[in-house]
């Protein structure tokens, strides 16, 4: 099997990676797509390649996905796939631009340096090839769960955007103090701002965008602060 990814940030490498296939790289950075080439034992090619792929992978940001399907789902033969991280754009785009071709879309619910883990995934056309990256996957120590693009969307908002966005606001909101003074909840809540600042803020702006959802942290953290006793109760109890 030979595969295209188009995209070789850090999910495009881990995937090329994870397969056992032929993978090529095309990246708009020429410099990124070598350098995903390098890390897995593929190769890089020109964005505006001709040539043609059993299967066309796009680990592109989330607002360009449309887009990337759009010119570059001709070069499949057999499946179209991403791992974009956001599912009804995709889904439809992938129908529109490759409609007799298997189709699936996959979003690993983690950071490259935390493979393996969960993965959502839409089953929207499946097939031989589909399912031999699935199994790909399965052996590679991943869990798979079907969903589907609403649900995934929709769920989206909550575990990354508005997650995201409370993790944040501690970081802003908070100052340092000595470790000796950290409570359980608090040592662990410093972690996760340590583990989502460590990350890309481009991917991060790109989720806020795409699935919204900080407004309504806003929204609730100004409840809490503005409340008398007898509504922080209701509002604790809410959150339970």
């Amino acid at each position: 099997m030979n595969v295209l990814v188009v995209g070789a940030g850090e999910m495009g490498t881990w995937f090329g990676g994870t397969l056992h296939a032929s993978v090529a790289y095309a990246d708009r950075d020429r410099k990124a797509a070598e350098s995903a080439a390098a890390t897995t034992g593929g190769r890089a090619v020109d964005l505006d390649t001709t040539e043609r792929f059993d299967v066309v992978c796009f680990a592109v940001p989330i607002s360009a996905v449309s887009d990337a399907i759009a010119t570059h789902a001709e070069r499949a033969t057999h499946a179209v796939v991403d791992v974009t991280g956001i599912m009804k754009p995709a889904v439809s785009a992938m129908r529109t631009h490759a409609p007799e071709h298997e189709r699936v879309s996959l979003h690993p619910l983690f950071g490259a340096t935390y493979a393996p883990g969960r993965i959502a995934v839409v089953s929207d056309e499946s097939g031989p090839v589909t399912d031999r990256i699935q199994s790909t996957l399965l052996e590679r120590g991943n869990e798979l769960f079907e969903t589907t693009p609403d649900e995934h969307d929709r769920s989206m908002s909550t575990v990354q955007a508005k997650t995201h966005a409370a993790i944040l606001a501690f970081g802003l909101a908070s100052e340092p103090v000595r470790e000796e003074f950290h409570t359980p909840v608090s040592e662990q809540l410093s972690a996760l701002t340590e583990r989502v600042t460590g990350g890309d803020p481009d991917v991060y702006a790109e989720i806020q965008a795409a699935f919204g959802g900080a407004e309504d942290v806003a929204a609730a953290t100004r409840r809490i602060a503005e409340a008398d006793a007898e509504t922080f109760e209701t509002l604790y109890r809410d959150a339970r």
